[in-house]
């Protein structure tokens, strides 16, 4: 994970909640040093090692923080996940920020681990670009520290001609010709298909990687046939938990799910303090 980019990223988020001051904190008018422990309510998979190792030294340089787990390490219910010590005011600044953090980036690697063991390594599991914005980098960390893969990151690195692109087009033909002249040689382009034809129009053209857009796994089995294996292959739209044994039985190479990232349910995690450090 780029560490100049997450330290940009958890300033704006620490400004965002603190503002010109938290109010509730600034009451205490001293600098009582306090430890806090940061305790797991469920079991799953941690992730946010970074975000909490970074966090509150940028409130406060003079916090200590020990981290017990790495990322992608199981945790269970009642674990300590780590303990801070320093300053009352500046723990409870940063406890909101960090912790909604820690709960939705051990989520969605949660959920991702609970695909990737439904999968069996018949077939990887990757996300989408349906993510929180200002937080893509984040989430998708947290789908590798599930074991998942990522799809692409944002609109500039692989082309992705969708049916709406498509329509702009006078066959699939035409568009990736048009694509392969503006770009490249690098760049992957990706055709949605839904279709039979379509695929075996993909195939022809020289796509790089064929996805098969909401078709059941009947229907990816038996349009796998047309694909050699140089092309890549992805099934993705509306696939949940309890589909993933089917569509990797297909032999289809990825699997891309959405709900990783839009929908997951955050782990609950709590930071409780202690009371007073005494000198």
């Amino acid at each position: 994970m780029n560490q100049l980019l997450l330290k940009k990223q958890l300033q704006e988020f620490l400004i965002e909640d603190i503002g010109t001051g938290d109010l509730s904190a600034d009451l205490f008018n001293d600098e009582t040093e306090i430890s806090a422990s940061i305790v797991s309510k469920e079991s799953g998979l941690f992730a946010g090692y970074e975000v909490l190792n970074l966090g509150y030294g940028l409130i406060d340089p003079s916090i200590q923080t020990s981290i017990y787990v790495k990322d992608g390490d199981y945790i269970e219910q009642g674990m300590v996940l780590a303990e801070i010590r320093g300053s009352r005011t500046s723990i409870l600044k940063g406890e909101r920020v960090l912790l909604n953090l820690l709960q939705r980036l051990s989520g969605i690697a949660s959920v991702t681990a609970k695909a990737v063991s439904l999968a069996k390594g018949r077939t990887r599991i990757c996300d989408t670009r349906k993510t929180t914005p200002g937080l893509r980098m984040l989430e998708k960390y947290a789908v590798r520290c599930g074991g998942g893969y990522n799809h692409r990151f944002g609109l500039y690195d692989t082309v992705m001609l969708k049916d709406n692109h498509l329509a702009g087009f006078s066959s699939i033909q035409d568009a990736i010709e048009t694509a392969r002249k503006k770009l490249g040689h690098t760049v992957k382009i990706e055709v949605e298909t839904e279709t039979e034809n379509q695929v075996i129009e993909a195939v022809s053209a020289g796509a790089d990687i064929i996805m098969f857009d909401n078709c059941t796994p009947e229907e990816i089995s038996q349009r796998l046939r047309y694909v050699p294996e140089r092309i890549v292959t992805e099934a993705s739209g509306g696939i949940e938990l309890d589909d993933i044994d089917s569509y990797a039985r297909t032999g289809v190479q990825y699997i891309s799910l959405g709900f990783l990232t839009h929908s997951n349910k955050a782990l609950d995690i709590s930071l409780n303090v202690k009371g007073a450090v005494k000198a």
